[in-house]
């Protein structure tokens, strides 16, 4: 991953399971994009947390120059409408792309 540009907030985006999945899926979809460090959950907290050892607890990653992070966090949230992140094409086909 590039050094990171000036970004006072980061997005997180909270999935059950998917954060992994997810990365790949975007840092596909978009140029000038990558993943970048995984942490991983330990034995220690399974009570509490309920994710096997060594399984994804968060991700790192960059599109197109702006930071992001993938948190698998279990399922006490779900995806809602609150927040939306919009793209700005310049084109038509780059629209039909993404």
């Amino acid at each position: 991953m590039k050094a990171p540009v000036p970004q006072k907030i980061v997005p997180n985006l909270w999935f059950d399971h998917e954060a992994e999945s997810a990365v790949k899926f975007y840092t596909s979809v978009f140029k000038r994009s990558s993943a970048g460090k995984v942490l991983r959950y330990g034995e220690e907290g399974f009570e509490r947390h309920r994710k096997p050892a060594h399984s994804v607890m968060l991700i790192n990653f960059e599109l197109e120059g702006y930071r992001f992070t993938a948190l698998n966090g279990g399922s006490r949230f779900k995806a809602n409408p609150s927040v939306s992140f919009f793209v700005t094409c310049e084109t038509t086909g780059e629209v039909d792309t993404l």
